[in-house]
């Protein structure tokens, strides 16, 4: 190599132009080492992008031919030579016997969390909804695999996002409503990240305190209202900011660093303090015109008046939720497709994204979640909202698509309890890096990687705090398997009882049958025990 050196003696001109931009092959003597296809002699204008003074050839190799051209200048002897033996030594390097400079790979995952709001596990086409439309988020389960039976383990925003980032049940991370959790930042998924040289975003909704900006290399947070307000004085849709910043993430991140972003969506989230409840974007209006969506079986004052009596009257913030939104059919219609239109923007970003993941080539090496921060009532039990443990607000979807995958698993689903505690692991577990003691979920990938399915619980405990007072949100618990849910209201020492093999929309409450006795007194003591696992 040195005494090719010297004898080719580009100009300083041409140095100037190759310096630190000659890319491939011998970079020192400012010649541009090109792959392609072209048949030998071809002339195309792929070429034109090289680097090539008058005196510096272009060295096509390709499977077909070798290629050497100059760009319009004559060879002289000195030239010929050294053309010569840029042929041989690159065919070393085509065959393997010079190794070839690389970049080094990148060999930690990328991840990516999708993250939406008040969307329960049915608010899917994928999940058998026949109304609403999600093509790309079904697509998305259709390249992964999609858990049946997802639950958070409290259903409310601010909570339910602090046990994503901790992994932890509200009992231990301390937040009980929309308060920073106690929870180091040090033990939570993205710092941990951070400290093993991941490049950590996080665009839309935050919900826990003030935003802590300084722990994102990329921090984008807002939430709150449907229609934003701009620096420019311009108005911009919540949903169509989540997919400017995302984009914004991905287009500017640094690429020699892998990332993790949280997209946090606002939607479907109502605006509660605007008369339309839902907010949707004006090219939404032609969806769901001509569809009537059906009215919940339970959603008359009949099954409302099952319900506890702390819960079963007007000052609860359920039922008022309710009057907002769904007490009149004509009311319950232009709310729901309202909320449906919402989602299916939702689902519409979520298109655009992993669009932009396929164009930088990062499909195959991205985790990609999607799920949601609790679930929502639809009028069920005379309700709006969530809170409350019945299944329609602690159950919601989840989707993994993971690169580490077997093709033959793509499109599966699976029904064991999966938690929203259990994100925070899996994602430190994808990236190689150990889980913090304290962190209480589990790593769900060997559920659809391991060949022989692992050990896996069977039940879970639930918990929610009073928010205001006990009239207005009062405090829950639960004891949740597959045939039977335990709850307890621990303001008011009342118990509920269902057997949801037989009952699941949970309309009979069999607490004062003498023949769940013995059952009860087993309930009661695993609720205690795991209520006390969970702090």
């Amino acid at each position: 190599m040195t005494k090719l050196k010297k004898h080719f003696s580009p100009t300083k001109a041409h140095e100037e132009n190759a310096k630190g931009k000659a890319a491939g092959f011998l970079p020192r003597l400012f010649c541009r080492w090109v792959s392609g296809t072209e048949p030998l002699g071809s002339r195309g204008k792929k070429f034109e992008k090289g680097i090539v003074s008058p005196v510096c050839p272009v060295v096509e190799f390709s499977p077909h031919a070798i290629e050497i051209r100059s760009s319009g200048a004559s060879f002289g002897f000195v030239e010929k030579l050294f053309l010569r033996l840029v042929v041989v030594i690159g065919l070393m390097f085509a065959v393997g016997l010079l190794p070839q400079a690389q970049t080094k790979p990148q060999t930690k995952p990328n991840i990516l969390i999708l993250y939406a709001d008040d969307w329960r596990f049915d608010t899917l086409g994928v999940a058998g909804n026949p109304i609403v439309k999600t093509p790309n988020i079904d697509r998305l389960a259709a390249e992964g695999v999609r858990f049946t039976r997802n639950h958070v383990t409290t259903s409310i925003c601010g909570v339910s996002r602090a046990s994503l980032f901790t992994g932890q049940w509200m009992s231990r991370h301390g937040n009980p409503a929309f308060e920073m959790f106690k929870t180091p930042w040090s033990e939570t998924f993205p710092g941990l990240l951070r400290a093993n040289g991941y490049y950590v975003g996080h665009v839309g909704k935050w919900h826990n305190g003030k935003f802590p900006a300084e722990q994102f290399d990329f921090g984008r947070s807002y939430a709150g209202k449907h229609y934003l307000k701009q620096p420019d004085g311009t108005t911009i849709h919540v949903t169509q900011k989540n997919e400017n910043d995302a984009l914004e993430f991905l287009r500017t991140r640094p690429t020699d660093k892998p990332f993790v972003m949280t997209l946090a969506f606002f939607a479907t989230h109502a605006e509660d303090e605007n008369p339309k409840q839902y907010l949707y974007q004006p090219q939404s209006e032609s969806l769901y015109q001509n569809v009537t969506i059906p009215t919940p079986k339970t959603g008359s004052d009949e099954f409302f008046k099952r319900l506890p009596p702390f819960i079963a009257n007007e000052k609860n913030e359920g039922r008022n939720r309710w009057h907002w939104r769904f007490d009149t059919p004509e009311k319950y219609q232009q709310y729901m497709k309202a909320y449906y239109r919402m989602a299916t923007e939702v689902d519409s970003v979520v298109g655009k994204v992993l669009a932009e993941l396929r164009a930088q080539g990062l499909d195959d090496n991205t985790l990609v979640i999607f799920t949601t921060d609790n679930g929502y009532f639809h009028g069920e039990h005379g309700l709006a909202d969530k809170w409350y443990p019945y299944e329609e607000s602690i159950r919601v979807p989840l989707i993994v698509r993971d690169p580490r995958m077997p093709k033959a698993r793509y499109g599966t689903t699976n029904d064991d309890f999966v938690l929203n505690v259990d994100l925070a692991p899996t994602i430190l577990a994808a990236a190689g890096v150990a889980a913090p003691e304290r962190m209480q979920g589990r790593d769900i990938s060997p559920l659809y990687l391991a060949a022989k399915k692992p050990h896996w619980r069977q039940e879970f405990f639930y918990e929610h705090a009073t928010i205001r007072d006990t009239s207005f949100i009062p405090s829950s618990e639960a004891l949740v398997r597959r045939n039977v849910k335990y709850i307890y209201w621990p303001d008011f020492k009342t118990e509920e009882l269902f057997d949801l093999k037989r009952d699941p929309r949970e309309e009979h409450n069999l607490i004062n049958d003498p023949a769940q006795a013995k059952r009860l007194a087993e309930l009661r003591k695993r609720f205690a025990e795991l209520k006390t696992q969970a702090r």
